[in-house]
């Protein structure tokens, strides 16, 4: 599975990360590479949840 990770630069600095066709996820970092790693990690989490609960199937 590939996700397409979108990502853009808060006026703040902050970065905002996002997982294209998976809502809701979508993480901040204080660099781009942090929030690349962390909305990576949640779309692992969110897709291990949906494979628990059988809404994906392999």
């Amino acid at each position: 599975m590939n996700f397409t990770i979108e990502i853009e630069q808060e006026q703040d600095g902050r970065f905002l990360a996002e997982v294209i066709n998976f809502p809701g996820v979508l993480a901040y970092g204080q660099t781009r590479e942090e929030a690349i790693a962390r909305v990576k990690a949640l779309a692992l989490r969110v897709l291990a949840d949906k494979l628990e609960h059988g809404e994906i199937r392999t």
